[in-house]
Formats: C-alpha cells, structure tokens, sequence
C-alpha cells in the first residue's frame, strides 16, 4: 500500500493558497453582471423573478405570461434577421422580447460577451453601441420609449 508523506504543518497553508488560486480563476472568469430580485409587488407574481443585469442591459429569462400580456407584447411590432454580425446603436431605449433564436451581445467599452435568446425579455438602454452577432435566426417583438 503506498502511504505519502504529507507534513501537517504546511497542510493547512497549502490549503489556504490552492483556495485563493481558485477562487481568484473564478472570479476572473465570470462575467460581469450582478443579480437583481424583483419585490414581489414590482414582479405582479407569488415568487420574486431574477433579472441578470450585464453593463446595464436587463434581461429576464422566460417571464410569465401574465407579464408579457401586461406589457402588451403580442402588439409590438416584430423584426427578425438570419444569421449576420453588425453594429447597432439604440437611439432610445429598446424593450425587447426574443421569441426565437440566439444573439452574442458586444458592448462597445467593454470586454466579453453575452448572449440573449428565445424567452429573454431584455431592456437596451439609449445610447448604448454594441455589435450584434446573430448566432440562430432571431424573431423578436420590441417597444421603443418615446422621446
């Protein structure tokens, strides 16, 4: 039976430091975004819905049924695309309901990437420039604010 020899002081220093390491590979790897919960009030809904915000872009996977009808979705006008990459600037903020396909985001200023698909509800602030990759042929509902 092989044994190893493992000196117990340094085992729990060696812990510590393999700790770190990974925690600091995490850290770098995830995206930057932060979660923010809906009150229950705010969501109109018995649980509290996650929305994922990412560079100031809101977006809901798979909201409820009830919440589309509210918003009116079903009469925005739609617009879909095939597979393309281009750069798009909002010239006001965009509400958009993707009912099918998959798009990689690129947010001018910053590094990385996210990607949207069919079931997001996502919110595209004014102003903001991006490029869009269209990954899936995209069917979307959307609604411009008024200026």
């Amino acid at each position: 039976m092989a044994s190893y020899y493992f000196p117990s002081k340094f085992h729990p220093l060696l812990l510590l430091a393999l700790s770190a390491l990974l925690l600091s590979c995490l850290v770098l790897t995830v995206p930057r975004s932060k979660k923010v919960a809906m009150s229950k009030a705010a969501a109109g809904e018995e649980d509290a819905r996650l929305v994922t915000e990412i560079h100031g872009v809101k977006i809901e996977k798979n909201p409820p049924q009830s919440k589309l009808d509210e918003l009116g979705v079903a009469d925005w006008p739609k617009w879909g695309c095939g597979p393309s990459k281009f750069p798009w600037t909002f010239t006001s903020t965009e509400t958009m309901y993707l009912l099918e396909g998959k798009v990689t985001v690129y947010i001018d200023g910053h590094d990385g990437s996210f990607e949207i698909g069919g079931g997001d509800l996502v919110i595209f602030p004014k102003g903001m420039k991006i490029v869009w990759d269209v990954v899936e042929a995209v069917n979307k509902h959307y609604s411009l604010e008024k200026n």
